[in-house]
């Protein structure tokens, strides 16, 4: 809980699972007023039902699709009467290299971990102007190095950091600040979600502990909790920042 986040309006892309979950439950037990946006909208039903110290609206649709933002963003601003921070957590992961990746692979994950977040980020400004608001971005330790077999994904984490930069850049004078938080490796549906087994996910968790020097995986709930901190008044000199939070990843070399 953190109390700076009382009676805040915010909105929460992919907060059906993982890190949007998690950052959906933070704000909600903080007693804000959230909407949360994904596509399982059994999911998000309970997750509604469930708000304790705030309010919770459900907002289904896929978001690649700019007709879903836009829904989404005027759905939100209505029923909690603006909007006061934006999450952008959703994200999707597909395995592949140069070679392989087709492009519909490719344009998938551009459009859900770029193209989306920067339709809503546009969408949100003149909301978020209004109350002098901020916007926190979900990268990945990807997006500042690179790792083999996952390239889409990789390329669309890396244009999230720098969209995130030149945002905020530009959005200061509007008095608008925007983050972004870089997880490691953490303990959430994604890597299922693309094709993974849970066999080779297990195996993937286990060596996990070998790549991050501080001897283990992250949880959604430690990532919540930096991305309350950043949109948090306590935070309110910092903009233009990706924070990593990766036990120590993106130090090492590849192994």
């Amino acid at each position: 809980m953190i109390e700076e986040l009382k009676d805040k309006r915010v909105i929460v892309t992919g907060a059906s699972s993982g890190i949007g979950k998690a950052a959906a439950e933070l704000f909600l037990d903080s007693g804000a007023s959230v909407t949360v946006v994904g596509r399982n909208q059994g999911v998000l039903t309970a997750l509604a039902g469930q708000a304790r110290g705030g309010k919770a609206w459900v907002v289904t649709g896929d978001l690649a699709e700019p007709s879903a933002c836009e829904s989404c963003m005027e759905q939100a601003a209505s029923v909690m009467g603006g909007v006061d921070v934006l999450i952008n957590a959703a994200g999707v992961i597909k395995s592949g290299s140069i070679e392989s990746t087709s492009m519909d692979v490719w344009d998938q994950m551009m459009n859900i971990n770029l193209r989306s977040v920067f339709h809503l980020m546009k969408l949100a400004a003149p909301h978020l102007e209004r109350v002098r608001g901020n916007i926190v971005n979900v990268s990945s330790v990807t997006g500042n190095r690179s790792f083999p077999g996952v390239l889409a994904y990789c390329v669309s984490k890396a244009g999230l950091d720098q969209l995130t930069r030149c945002a905020a850049l530009e959005l200061a004078p509007k008095g608008i600040r925007v983050n972004a938080v870089s997880p490691g490796v953490v303990v959430t549906n994604l890597h299922r979600s693309g094709g993974m087994s849970d066999e080779a996910y297990a195996a993937f968790l286990e060596h996990s502990k070998t790549t991050h020097p501080l001897g283990r995986v992250g949880n959604a709930a430690e990532v919540a909790d930096l991305i309350g901190f950043l949109a948090s008044e306590r935070a309110g000199w910092i903009t233009g920042a990706t924070v990593s939070i990766d036990g120590g990843r993106s130090l090492t070399c590849a192994r």
